[in-house]
């Protein structure tokens, strides 16, 4: 069975996050973890989990597709 990801704890915002609080958490590691930025070989994994979680916090009708698989 596929773990499910923790895409609050990955842009560490709390569960209740306005739009601008996961824009700005994801802003602020994207710079961080940019692959031309960051020299380090996972940084690219890294980026491309900030990538994926800001996607689907960011769109209303994705995080609330996600909800049910939330433990709270």
């Amino acid at each position: 069975m596929a773990r499910l990801k923790d895409y609050y704890a990955i842009l560490g915002v709390p569960r209740n996050a306005t739009p601008e609080q996961i824009k700005e958490a994801y802003r602020r590691l994207a710079k961080e973890y940019h692959p031309d930025r960051n020299p380090f070989p996972e940084a690219e994994g890294r980026f491309k989990l900030i990538n994926e979680a800001y996607h689907v916090l960011y769109d209303p009708a994705k995080r609330a597709d996600m909800t049910p698989f939330i433990k709270t």
